[in-house]
């Protein structure tokens, strides 16, 4: 069949070469972009797909940079600190200098007390000058601000808190009480070793710190007992006092590690109603139990009672406990608190039933450490006052209490003893600070930018497979485009010249 006015072959080998002629541009195009998907209509699934990880990668790139800084923050403060350990170590050396009275002259004394001086100074300027962009990190700014503090509360830290709302209420509630090791020796208002003239009523004192072996002849009264106890409590880690008719022995501080100890190495023929080592009451620990644990003639491998710790918890979480103070620290959060003696030994709601112990209002420091902006991607950190008003604690005192004119000078030598647990406290509080620090460089900073890089290699991997060409695939595709192209052309060119053939039936 032969036809002029439709040429139906051409228009078959049009549409042919034009689909031929799409898919080599298609090729062309991909090879030279080196993409798949170049505009929506190529894949318009992969297309969302593939933007949504481009944003995701973006974010994680991000968040790589806000670690690293963050990482650059804690650098600066830990080179701070660093530097008041230096100082707090000298100011160790200077006191304990000082305190051989007898071996310094007065003008030395005063030399040493104007390097004391001058080392807190120093202390202050670090807290006030350590910075970063502007921004001081050691002088409490990047601490979290606190109100209605409990009276129970005598100190506490907040080392980290992520809360959605404007304040976050820090709840406590003790369950178990903190305890001294305790014990009462019941001997009569003054010793009576049955006329013994040659005899001494001989025990041995133990506590935490130490041992002492103490001797009292008859007609030592009770407080002349505890009187001479006391003179070793910095040893022994013991403390007494007399009550009636015997001695109350006490350890110095609280808890599982602290315990009072007595051996009776000679009771001297002892006389006396009711006399012996009794305990304390559970309920009430000033008062002695009814019952006697032995008599001192029985007591010489020695009666031992021992402390207990606090038991308690921070907003339902379970606390990690310390005689008196109380830690516990998650995710959300990191705090610590040290409670008064009547608080700790008080079962109940710190601050009353349906009351906070406290409440953050704020502060801290606030690193984004993840892509997607929320509270679970941020990671607070909370940098205390490093200053000398604030290194120390409420119940022996702070650093400046060792400048000139204030209680624990080295020139007046008022109370040495005191002046070297301030210091230690001191550094203890420093050095707990570098140690939570390093743990956030290391394993929250260091594990967060791994874990981040990795991320971003695995989400641009997929990103990669959606939207990237693949260059074998596409130069196969191009080498077959190309010839069917050139066929088509050649079998167009043939199908236009078909209709000549008509011509031949006219003649």
């Amino acid at each position: 069949m032969s036809r002029i006015n439709t040429n139906v072959t051409s228009l078959i080998a049009q549409n042919v070469l034009g689909r031929n002629n799409f898919g080599l541009n298609q090729s062309l195009q991909r090879l030279s972009t080196g993409l798949r998907i170049n505009r929506g209509k190529d894949d318009p699934a992969g297309l969302i797909a593939s933007e949504n990880l481009r944003a995701e990668i973006t974010s994680l790139n991000s968040a790589v940079g806000n670690a690293e800084r963050a990482d650059q923050v804690v650098n600066i403060a830990e080179g701070g600190l660093d530097e008041v350990s230096g100082r707090l170590r000298e100011l160790q050396g200077l006191l304990t200098t000082s305190a051989s009275k007898s071996g310094l002259s007065q003008s030395e004394k005063e030399a040493n007390q104007l390097q004391i001086d001058s080392i807190l100074q120093t202390i202050d300027r670090i807290s006030s000058a350590t910075s970063f962009q502007g921004t001081k990190l050691l002088n409490g700014n990047l601490d979290f601000q606190v109100s209605s503090i409990a009276g129970g509360v005598t100190d506490f830290q907040v080392n980290g808190a992520k809360f959605s709302g404007a304040t976050q209420g820090v709840d406590i509630l003790v369950t178990q009480s903190a305890q001294q090791g305790g014990l009462f020796l019941s001997t009569g208002a003054t010793l009576n070793l049955n006329g013994g003239t040659n005899s001494a009523f001989t025990i041995e004192v133990s506590g935490a710190n130490g041992s002492r072996e103490l001797q009292f002849n008859s007609a030592t009264t009770v407080a002349q007992i505890a009187a001479a106890i006391n003179t070793f409590t910095d040893v022994t880690g013991v403390a007494a006092a007399a009550s009636g008719g015997g001695i109350k022995l006490t350890s110095d501080e609280f808890g599982d590690n602290q315990f009072v100890s007595v051996k009776v190495i000679n009771d001297a023929s002892i006389q006396g109603t009711g006399i012996g080592v009794f305990e304390m009451q559970a309920a009430d620990f000033s008062t002695a139990s009814a019952t006697v644990v032995s008599t001192f003639a029985n007591a010489g491998n020695g009666i031992r009672d021992d402390g207990q710790d606090i038991l308690a918890t921070i907003n339902g979480v379970a606390a990690t406990t310390d005689g008196k103070t109380i830690r516990i620290n998650t995710d959300f959060l990191d705090v610590e608190a040290t409670l008064s003696t009547g608080t700790a030994q008080t079962l109940g709601q710190v601050g009353g039933a349906g009351n906070s112990a406290f409440t953050i209002t704020g502060g801290g420091g606030t690193f984004q450490l993840a892509g997607q902006v929320d509270i679970a991607g941020r990671v607070s950190l909370g940098i205390g006052d490093v200053s000398i008003r604030k290194l120390g604690n409420s119940t022996n005192g702070f650093l400046d209490d060792l400048s000139s004119g204030k209680a624990f000078n080295v020139v007046d030598g008022n109370n040495l003893e005191t002046a070297q647990k301030i210091i230690s406290t001191a550094i203890d509080k420093v050095s707990s600070l570098r140690g939570r620090l390093g743990a956030f460089q290391k394993n929250v900073v260091g594990a967060t930018i791994r874990s981040l890089n990795v991320a971003i290699e695995n989400t641009t991997a997929a990103e990669s497979i959606i939207r990237d060409a693949d260059f074998a695939k596409e130069t196969a595709a191009l080498t077959r485009s190309q010839i069917l192209v050139q066929a088509g052309t050649n079998i167009l060119s043939l199908a236009n010249s078909q209709p000549q053939a008509a011509l031949q039936l006219l003649g």
